[in-house]
């Protein structure tokens, strides 16, 4: 995978020279008893010992790129030192480069007691920085698909579950409809020509194509495997069962759907809310546009059955995970703090009420969802998801790559559907060069 590879040769290079900006010193050195910031050393009083008779650190720090719950964090973290007498400092960023101001830390020795990591593409860049979480007793609880996994060794701990799937209006649309793909493209047909669109798409990069393209991938027995097949040039997408039935259905969807490219993202919302498409593409995250209008119908979320799937596509946006460059001390406290969180009534309280996530371990209960939340939640818990794709997709190729082979597709009514996953062959091996 010589595209990952680039991406580790680019941090060395961005090591090497922020090291010499600070013209050799050791002064950044971690050493036991010195502060992570300030370098100043904290005296002997830094560890304390459990009752295990392990020592732990009495400050640890934790930066992450969910920028949007930097209070709710720093309020939990409150609570924990007054339980615990345990201090929690938690690093602010401006969200952007938050993966870029890691890689420094963690290179010049400056780095977070805890971090995060977004998916298995920078868990390759970081695995050697990343401590393996598998002994962890509460990790049982993960939901399966849910945890951050890397040659054998659990790296994150999931912050969250979302996913996406058909968004649909319980007044057009019964779940028997689109169960199977033949019911799907039957029901499509249904609503062709009168007032209301089957199903739509909008023009968003990801919404266009980069969520939508998961389903091929996600519904092999191994994703992983086999886009790394894709990576070593083994086989082609335009080879494979699940890439020619993709092609199929995206057909289906441009002769009966709205047209994508005259649809943007509120007013695909704004279509779906007043009854004017019976099903979108979307996922949990629409909620939140909901908000501004009043729905006289209920609405909940199903599987594509691309090939008759029956499975929700669900993933983690943010992954908890350990520095395993720090002593063994801070180390274990770390490790006694996301143990708190994902184990402790407060904790699981701050999960669902204060970081507004839906649970990804089973051990967490969540009640007042909203409809979209709910459906991940239930697949979720039951394990009843595929996982998403895009997350290992090559770097900036689903804006750059993949979405002017989708305009294509949707401009030119002539291209069939095997010729958009030929383009989209051409278009990851241009991006993984």
């Amino acid at each position: 995978m010589k595209w990952w590879k680039s991406i580790l040769a680019l941090l060395v290079v961005t090591a090497l020279l922020f090291l010499a900006a600070c013209g050799g010193d050791d002064e950044g050195e971690e050493t036991p008893g010195t502060d992570d910031e300030t370098g100043e050393e904290t005296g002997g009083d830094d560890t304390e010992t459990t009752d295990e008779g392990t020592a732990s650190a009495d400050k640890i720090s934790v930066f992450i790129s969910k920028v949007e719950i930097t209070e709710e964090l720093e309020a939990l973290a409150r609570e924990y030192e007054a339980e615990t007498g345990v201090e929690v400092e938690v690093w602010g960023t401006t969200g952007d480069d938050y993966f870029q101001q890691l890689q420094i830390r963690l290179n010049s020795n400056q780095g977070p007691s805890i971090f995060s990591l977004r998916h298995l593409t920078e868990a390759i860049a970081m695995e050697s920085y990343t401590y393996d979480l598998s002994g962890e007793d509460y990790t049982q609880y993960i939901a399966e698909n849910m945890g951050l996994e890397l040659n054998g060794k659990l790296l994150g701990i999931p912050f969250g579950a979302e996913g996406f799937g058909l968004v649909y209006n319980k007044d057009l649309v019964d779940p028997a409809d689109v169960a199977t793909y033949d019911a799907f493209v039957n029901t499509l047909e249904e609503f062709h020509g009168t007032d209301v669109a089957g199903i739509s798409l909008s023009q968003e990069g990801f919404f266009l194509i980069g969520h939508v393209s998961n389903y091929p991938f996600s519904i092999q027995p191994d994703n992983i495997a086999f886009m790394d097949e894709i990576y070593a040039g083994n086989t082609t997408m335009a080879e494979t069962e699940e890439f020619l039935a993709f092609g199929e259905m995206m057909e289906v969807i441009r002769e009966y759907g709205r047209n994508p490219l005259e649809v943007t993202y509120d007013s695909q919302i704004g279509d779906f809310a007043t009854g004017r498409t019976a099903m979108i593409h979307q996922g949990n995250w629409a909620y939140g546009m909901f908000e501004d209008y009043d729905f006289d119908f209920e609405f909940g979320m199903l599987p594509v059955p691309l090939m008759d799937n029956d499975k929700l596509a669900v993933g983690v946006g943010m992954h908890w995970s350990v520095n395993a460059d720090k002593d063994d001390a801070e180390i274990q406290a770390a490790l006694d703090f996301l143990e708190w969180m994902h184990t402790t009534e407060i904790g699981h309280r701050y999960i669902v009420e204060e970081f507004l996530a839906i649970p990804a371990l089973t051990n967490i209960e969540a009640t007042e969802l909203n409809p979209l939340a709910q459906a991940v939640f239930e697949a979720t818990a039951s394990g009843n998801t595929i996982p998403w794709s895009h997350t290992y997709y090559p770097a900036n190729m689903v804006v750059n790559d993949f979405v002017p082979a989708a305009q294509n597709f949707f401009i030119n009514t002539d291209v069939t559907g095997v010729e958009l996953v030929e383009a989209l062959d051409a278009a990851w091996e241009n991006a993984s060069r």
